[in-house]
């Protein structure tokens, strides 16, 4: 596919093109759900950036590997934007990439494999410590909203159950990755103190 024309002017009147040359409003809830995985691809694409500058400074493998499996996130995530973005009788799962169960049960694979080398959680965490960790929560609140974004168009339309999920794992992934950042980078992870006690001074 050669993208040879960037604008086409559609816009200026508040409509846009779907992947099946549909014309539809800007505001349209698929709009808006696909829009909102383009920008958790942008911001997992920072994320992504910040992790490559700590593993240039540190030399950490599990960074590294962390920035390989973003890389695959990355390209799902925009499998589920194609997908969003063409209606469901254009829809071709058989030449179409999709997100699957299985791309569920790996993300699952790897919260659990990451959860095994963390200590258990005994209270909320707030984000920051760390650059990357404050981004790597940043990403997750985005994933919540496309999720939420999915799901209100789900309500109108018929989304295939295995974006919704997928999505929902999503960000728990992103919660146990930002963990592993504040492990990896060496950073003690910010504890939520309750009506403000013993908050340490900064």
């Amino acid at each position: 596919m050669r993208l040879t024309k960037i604008y086409t002017k559609v816009g200026d009147k508040g409509l846009t093109f779907l992947a099946n040359g549909t014309k539809v409003p800007k505001y349209h809830l698929r709009i808006e759900a696909y829009g909102t995985i383009d920008e958790l691809n942008s911001f997992t694409g920072l994320l992504r950036d910040q992790l490559h500058l700590l593993e240039q400074h540190k030399g950490m493998p599990r960074i590294g590997e962390l920035l390989q499996r973003l890389r695959r996130i990355q390209n799902e995530l925009f499998d589920v934007g194609g997908e969003l973005a063409t209606p469901k009788e254009s829809l071709d799962l058989l030449r179409q990439q999709v997100v699957t169960h299985e791309s569920v049960s790996l993300l699952e694979k790897e919260i659990d494999e990451y959860n095994d080398l963390l200590e258990p959680l005994a209270n909320f965490i707030l984000p920051g410590g760390h650059q990357a960790n404050a981004m790597a929560h940043v990403v997750r609140t985005v994933c919540r909203r496309a999720e939420r974004a999915v799901v209100a168009f789900a309500s109108e339309d018929s989304v295939r159950e295995e974006v919704s999920i997928y999505l929902n794992r999503l960000s728990d992934w992103f919660f146990v990755v930002s963990r592993v950042i504040s492990q990896e980078a060496g950073v003690p992870e910010i504890l939520w103190q309750q009506k403000g006690k013993n908050v340490p001074k900064v």
